[in-house]
């Protein structure tokens, strides 16, 4: 049945005589910014914009691209990571040539941003207020770049109590992904990432576990983040 609001036959077949008082839409996603100033929120997104922009570090910046929470020294103080920011990092080309395609508003790549604006500001402290430069192997101390994050291309969606789906190895590239498990077993699988994800919110032993590696590894042997991680 496909919704139809200005179709007498629509509501009948759902047995509602005549129209609803009211009619709330919930679906897709809306910028709630309000309380940035819109020089730093795009003109355009899902939901019509409102997002807060971000450079490649994940810090804020202006429309015309420059940083615009920059300390003395020209460091960023001030990131944005999950729903609230813009999701890619605009560039010539389709979106697919940009530097960071559109990403999903989902959990996986909001955690991924948050590992790396918290390191970024973790390396500005080490910069500006203990004067150290390099890393314990003599590397030049630098911020770490945002990424596509491979994890954004995971999907498990519910499709009832007793059924779901799972798509891995999604991207920015139309039609990618592959559907891998499906059925009851996939509902199970949801149910195990739900209560294990909970635990680690919660700070338990077993979620911790679970999902303390996801966004910790120390070898990055693909997806795009550092090789050493971060």
């Amino acid at each position: 049945m496909k919704y139809n609001a200005k179709d007498p036959s629509f509501y009948s077949s759902l047995g509602i005589q005549g129209k609803p008082d009211k009619e709330y839409i919930c679906i897709g996603v809306k910028a709630s910014n309000y309380f940035m100033p819109s020089e730093v929120l795009s003109e355009k997104g899902p939901g019509g914009g409102g997002w807060i922009l971000m450079d490649m570090t994940l810090a804020v910046k202006t429309r015309e691209g420059k940083v615009w929470s920059s300390d003395e020294q020209g460091y960023p103080r001030i990131y944005a990571v999950g729903d609230c920011n813009y999701g890619c990092v605009e560039g010539p080309g389709k979106p697919d040539d940009w530097p960071i395609p559109p990403i999903p508003k989902i959990s996986y790549p909001g955690e991924e941003e948050a590992i790396i604006a918290i390191r970024n500001i973790e390396k500005v402290d080490k910069l500006v207020f203990k004067g150290i430069k390099t890393t314990h192997l003599g590397y030049p101390l630098e911020l770490a770049m945002m990424h596509w994050p491979w994890g954004a291309g995971m999907f498990a969606t519910s499709l009832g109590p007793d059924d779901a789906c799972f798509v891995a190895g999604a991207n920015w590239v139309k039609n990618s992904g592959l559907m891998c498990v499906w059925g009851s077993p996939c509902a199970v699988q949801k149910e195990i990432i739900e209560a294990s994800k909970v635990d680690e919110c919660a700070f338990g032993i077993v979620g911790r576990l679970i999902w303390h590696f996801v966004h910790h590894t120390p070898v990055h042997l693909f997806g795009g983040g550092p090789r050493w991680g971060y």
